[in-house]
């Protein structure tokens, strides 16, 4: 691979890295970079440049796997964290993250292949922002204002599994994953920040499994030839995400999630006016 090709890996990792956990859609962004400037599908295929758009998240993933260690060694039992409580039923723990992801798991991988086919393009993802945008504010604006779930140890399964449902609306690519399961978490008594917590937690096994359904799917279609390609958007994503992950669980408790939902609509006219006029 040339180094013009490497570089635009490295740009899509810096973008993929620094939006990954604002709800603005990281997935939005790339193909909006990608399809307007970058062109890899040109040189990748369609089909490859699909699957590295899932595939560079991972290196996000791995950055929240880093900075939450001691909650994620909490999950499977290996790390108690003050002041829990010794039953499993107490506390915030693995099932949950399991009943949470469990909608969107099941749906997606019935739908990947239109995903795939017909909803990676800038036209999709300008609508996506908007709806996306809408449900933000709907969610700042019936918030309570002292939510009843100020922690992750108190998510029942019930609400693990209704924001799990709205986590669905996330597989439109341009809609965000952060942004849906924010908003749903709020909506059903979660503070931002604990919303947030348990957004970026449950995108650990997720998206695992996105990239995993994703190569399978079109392991006939992908080359050795561009594995460094892969690496350096991985690399770069884990990189940039490591520094804005800790900035925006500071963020999001201060600002909610309205100035986000105002970007995402500027955006969105921005784009408009540049593709459709």
């Amino acid at each position: 691979m040339d180094i013009i090709e490497l570089l635009k890996a490295l740009i899509l990792g810096f973008v993929e890295g620094m939006t990954e956990f604002a709800p603005v859609s990281s997935t939005g962004h790339m193909i909006i970079v990608d399809d307007m400037w970058l062109k890899t599908e040109e040189f990748l295929g369609m089909y490859p440049a699909n699957t590295f758009k899932i595939v560079v998240q991972l290196g996000s993933i791995l950055a929240v796997i880093v900075v939450m260690w001691k909650r994620m060694l909490n999950l499977v039992g290996l790390y108690k964290i003050e002041g829990q409580s010794n039953s499993v039923k107490g506390h915030f723990n693995l099932a949950h993250v399991i009943v949470g992801m469990l909608p969107a798991t099941i749906i997606g991988f019935a739908a990947k292949d239109f995903i795939d086919d017909h909803l990676f393009k800038v036209e999709h993802v300008i609508y996506a922002l908007v709806a996306g945008a809408i449900l933000m504010i709907i969610a700042d604006k019936f918030a309570t204002k002292k939510p009843s779930v100020d922690s992750l140890d108190k998510i029942s399964y019930g609400l693990a599994f209704k924001v799990g449902l709205v986590q669905c609306l996330s597989l439109w690519p341009g809609f965000s994953r952060s942004g849906a399961t924010i908003s749903g978490g709020v909506l059903f008594g979660m503070s931002h920040r604990v919303a947030a917590d348990f957004t970026f937690i449950m995108a650990v096994p997720i998206m695992a499994g996105a990239s995993l359904v994703s190569v399978l799917k079109n392991w006939d279609t992908l080359s050795m030839d561009y594995i460094g390609f892969y690496v350096v958007g991985f690399i770069s994503s884990f990189i940039f995400a490591l520094l804005s992950i800790k900035f925006f669980l500071a963020l999001i408790s201060k600002v909610k999630l309205m100035p986000f939902a105002i970007y995402r609509l500027v955006l969105a006219a921005v784009l408009a006016v540049i593709i459709f006029m």
